[in-house]
């Protein structure tokens, strides 16, 4: 009955923490595996590419690996959705071996703490989410919808919170100093990155920043960075696995020496793999949209840096449009005709 309660306390822990899946685990055993949300490392083309720091491990270690630990570290990564919260004991148990066993095996990983595999594990499972099987298995959570945006609102806050506990603000300003450099900027961003790509650009042209962000097809894109030079900057802004035209465009730049800094929310993900430099962000999620919180607040502070590098100038063209803010040309009144 205690081995109960202590499993059911880290399930209700691990929902809090991560809340995307109930998990149904009691004394040791799974009353079902479910593999919907789950990552395999060999069926899935994202965790195969080892595009997380778990992925990378496994890929690296395979060869050395017995036929037996292969088959043991595929069930784990298979059924993420059910392990990633279980102590070494508990997974022992899981898979009838004896927790030493559990321990050799994630040690044949390059892992020396228990506690950095379940990290690693953690995120391997909340990055292999699909927006599909995140809002599926949150709808099979006991809760009312408006529990479920108070808890988007709480994943937020959180999210932003890690931001603030893991800034390093030296490294933002050096990412504002290498824009200062630039004669020119794009900032890619597609889909829901859009919207990031198109503030920050935004941003930098308010502050006399030659900026852009490009809209429209791969054929739009890839023109833009042939004519780009090695004095311009690409920031391109992509999470987990990566759009291929934003992952293109980066290695385009690449080849042809135009700087790139990329912001992601891992450092084993394509941006940060291909890009010169790289900033993370935590974009996790309670459904099927990533919350981008925390990388407007990052994309906020660029800016502030920027703002306060070049503060003359940056005044300078703020300045400018002094005149307009302070018109009633600008805004809104009643009686306003159309």
């Amino acid at each position: 009955m205690r081995e109960r309660k202590n499993i059911q306390g880290k399930q209700r822990s691990a929902e809090k923490s991560v809340r995307v899946l109930p998990h149904s685990v009691a004394n040791g055993k799974t009353a079902k595996r479910s593999r919907s949300t789950s990552a395999s490392v060999e069926g899935d083309g994202f965790a195969a590419s080892g595009r997380t720091p778990l992925g990378v491990r496994f890929l690296q270690a395979k060869p050395a690996l017995s036929s037996s630990r292969q088959r043991l570290l595929r069930q784990i990564l298979d059924e993420s959705n059910e392990t990633f919260f279980l102590s070494s004991r508990e997974m022992g148990r899981r898979y009838d071996v004896n927790t030493a066993t559990i321990i050799r095996t994630i040690q044949a990983l390059g892992y020396e703490k228990f506690a950095d595999f379940a990290h690693d594990l953690r995120e391997y499972f909340v990055t292999g989410i699909t927006p599909y099987s995140a809002m599926k298995a949150a709808e099979e959570t006991d809760q009312s919808v408006a529990d479920r945006v108070r808890q988007s609102v709480e994943k937020d806050v959180s999210n932003v919170h890690e931001l603030q506990a893991g800034l390093d603000a030296d490294k933002i300003v050096e990412i504002a100093n290498r824009i200062n450099l630039s004669h020119r900027i794009v900032v890619l961003g597609i889909d829901f990155a859009a919207s990031l790509a198109g503030s920050l650009a935004y941003g930098l042209v308010r502050l006399g920043y030659d900026a852009d962000a490009p809209v429209g097809s791969s054929g739009v894109v890839q023109s833009r960075i042939k004519i780009m030079t090695p004095k311009d900057l690409l920031i391109a802004i992509s999470f987990g696995r990566g759009l291929r035209d934003t992952i293109d465009a980066v290695r385009s730049a690449r080849s042809r020496n135009v700087p790139s800094f990329g912001i992601t929310n891992g450092d084993a993900t394509p941006i940060a793999k291909y890009c010169d430099t790289f900033l993370t962000t935590t974009i996790a999620r309670t459904s099927f949209i990533d919350s981008y919180v925390a990388p407007v607040a990052a994309i906020n502070a660029i800016l502030v840096a920027c703002a306060h590098i070049q503060s003359e100038r940056s005044l300078e063209h703020l300045r400018e449009s002094e005149e307009e803010y302070a018109s009633g040309t600008r805004w809104f009144t009643d009686g306003q005709s159309r």
